[in-house]
């Protein structure tokens, strides 16, 4: 009877913690705030530091650990993933350590309060450790390395809404159970998500925020996700929820806590931008040539959100960009995969409890072995080597436990390839292994009579790495595990009807402002389709070359294509390919697709040359 008991108890503190927290800071003294005062001294290619009011008495500080897109990286990414400008890092025992390291100089510094705080997709499109557990680990790690407060991503609502209720609250799964044996006690954090409404009642479906008092000033962290969140996961476990406005969402419960004596916030948001070279490499920390949705999320802010912690974007920055008011708040995203942590500062007046100013680093979380001529030691297969001192044991326990319970499956040894086989899209939008996975399900649907293939690029989440052995396998020969991390979300693969004058929509819907689509995204063919796209051609008018197996698409023919149910549910705006006839799935998932191409083996990179690009 524990485990119910303290299910219950999370569930009463979630509820009773910000109202009262509210209820206190409603009774505290206000005072009147000095004039905006703007840092001088920020250029994009340095951290971001921004000066708000002049204060008015006493001040106290605050460190906020941030970071993003977790997505269940319990061991490190590999290939490029796990780089960051040539560092390798990332891993939950490597990351938790880092997070330690950073709150101890914060405490030596003589900043007493700290927070850690996620922007988003702790969980989903995870690797098989973490998958195969229906993520439970990662949110067991996630409490252990000490998060106290996320944002809800699109990620979270991969398995529907029930189920992120059960990995806020705990319980065992519906289905499968606690497969671990030891129970399942949920998110010691608490999941806010205040733009994620339910359809019948108009409230939250979680906490939309929680509130912090940092020796006596209460600071408020509203969460949320990006609005076109159901464009981007399963309409099936979303469809009694609306997913609202961020920046509307965000300035009412601004409003709300302004009136309660609340003059602080910061904003967790599951929304991003991103970085443009020059210079190259980009710099962590730096801003250069940014741009993103996030930018007009912040352009709409109220002032009070003087610190935006971003993600979904999987890119890193730090940023002063104008809020509502003309002046600047701090905006922050540490890339993807535990790979960094900003370390965020803040001062607040005591008197005015409002923010004075606020700074931002990003900190790579290293953990290799440094050579003496700054290089990083490898094994003889290549691969980096870790470093032992830098692994957090507490998370190591964590972590071998279910590394030892699904070895069985993730090390099986399903197929070999040649060489590394990428998921970074070329020039044209292609990449080697999304020429693979097409070509796989293809094959995979010649029973059905599909023509042609194609995947998005978004559910290809790493790279097949030549050299990488996690079950001490020879080089070369590709895992389970390996192939599930490429392809985690258990998709069907489904082959429907379509004539080519709807092929050509669905091309042209890869580029924005045809059919609704808001973010260009290029489909991966398989070999037999190939086509031209001019990328300054008017939409709907890019596309043109069309050819299956060598000859042009007749408009009126029918054609069978092969996708997974994700897009042809319309996922990703993809709603043409919604419109496709005479559905038929394949067994298994598109994972098996690929295992079963592999299987062969040895497969070689794609060619990346389906796709003509033209000025």
């Amino acid at each position: 009877m524990a485990q119910p008991r303290a299910r219950a108890r999370r569930i009463a503190q979630h509820l009773a913690v910000p109202a009262l927290a509210v209820a206190v800071v409603a009774l505290l003294p206000l005072a009147k705030s000095g004039a905006p005062e703007q840092s001088d001294r920020w250029t994009p290619l340095t951290p971001a530091n921004v000066s708000f009011t002049q204060k008015t008495g006493p001040t106290t500080s605050a460190q906020l650990l941030g970071f993003n897109d977790f997505h269940g990286n319990i061991d490190p990414p590999l290939g490029s993933g796990g780089l960051i400008n040539g560092t390798p890092a990332g891993g939950a025992e490597y990351l938790s350590t880092w997070l330690t390291k950073l709150r101890q100089a914060a405490k030596a510094d003589g900043v007493r309060n700290s927070d850690t705080v996620v922007a988003g997709d702790n969980i989903g499109a995870t690797p098989l450790v973490s998958a195969a557990f229906h993520d439970e680990p990662a949110i067991e790690v996630l409490n252990a390395m000490g998060v106290d407060l996320a944002s809800v991503g699109n990620h979270e609502f991969d398995e529907g809404v029930d189920e992120l209720k059960r990995i806020q609250f705990g319980g065992c799964h519906p289905v499968d159970g606690c497969q671990d044996g030891d129970g399942f006690a949920g998110a010691k954090f608490p999941y806010l998500a205040a733009n994620v409404t339910s359809k019948s009642t108009k409230l939250p479906v979680l906490l939309p925020f929680t509130i912090k008092l940092y020796d006596g000033v209460p600071v408020a962290y509203v969460g949320m996700t990006l609005e076109g969140t159901p464009g981007i996961v399963n309409p099936a476990g979303i469809k009694n929820v609306d997913f609202r406005d961020e920046v509307q969402t965000a300035n009412q419960y601004a409003t709300v806590l302004g009136w309660l004596g609340i003059k602080s916030m910061v904003l967790v948001i599951h929304e991003g931008g991103l970085q443009s070279s020059p210079p190259a490499p980009l710099d962590p920390s730096g801003c250069a040539n940014f741009a993103g949705p996030i930018t007009d999320i912040v352009k709409g802010l109220n002032p009070a959100y003087g610190v935006v912690v971003s993600g979904h974007t999987h890119r890193f920055y730090t940023c002063e960009l104008p809020n509502s008011s003309g002046a600047n708040s701090l905006v922050t995203s540490a890339g993807t995969a535990g790979t960094l942590v900003t370390d965020i500062r803040v001062t607040l007046d005591r008197k005015s409890r409002k923010f004075v100013d606020a700074s931002a680093t990003n900190i790579i979380v290293e953990n290799g072995v440094k050579n003496a001529d700054g290089t990083w030691q490898r094994d003889a297969a290549g691969n980096f080597v870790r470093n032992a001192a830098l692994v957090d044991p507490k998370i190591k326990v964590i972590a071998d436990k279910y590394r030892v319970a699904g070895a069985p499956l993730a090390n099986k040894v399903i197929g070999s390839i040649s060489a590394d086989i990428t998921n970074i899209a070329q020039p044209n939008g292609e990449s080697a292994l999304g020429d693979v996975i097409a070509d796989a399900q293809l094959k995979y649907t010649a029973s059905a009579g599909a023509q042609i293939a194609l995947m998005n690029p978004g559910g290809i989440r790493q790279s097949l790495i030549y050299a990488n052995s996690p079950g001490g396998e020879a080089p070369g020969l590709v895992t389970y595990g390996e192939a599930f991390t490429v392809q985690p979300f258990n998709n069907l693969v489904v082959t429907q009807s379509f004539t080519g004058a709807q092929i050509k929509d669905v091309l042209e819907q890869q580029f924005v402002g045809f059919g609704g689509q808001t973010t260009q995204r290029i489909l991966q063919p398989s070999a037999s389709l190939t086509y031209t796209y001019s990328a300054s051609a008017p939409a709907g008018s890019k596309v043109s070359n069309i050819a299956v197996n060598g000859t042009p698409i007749d408009p009126a023919a029918s054609y069978l294509v092969t996708t997974n149910d994700f897009l042809a549910n319309g996922g990703d705006g993809f709603t043409n390919l919604s419109l496709g006839t005479g559905r038929v799935y394949a067994p298994g998932f598109d994972v098996d697709a690929l295992t079963a191409y592999l299987t062969p083996g040895p497969v070689a990179p794609g060619p990346a040359n389906r796709i003509t690009r033209i000025a």
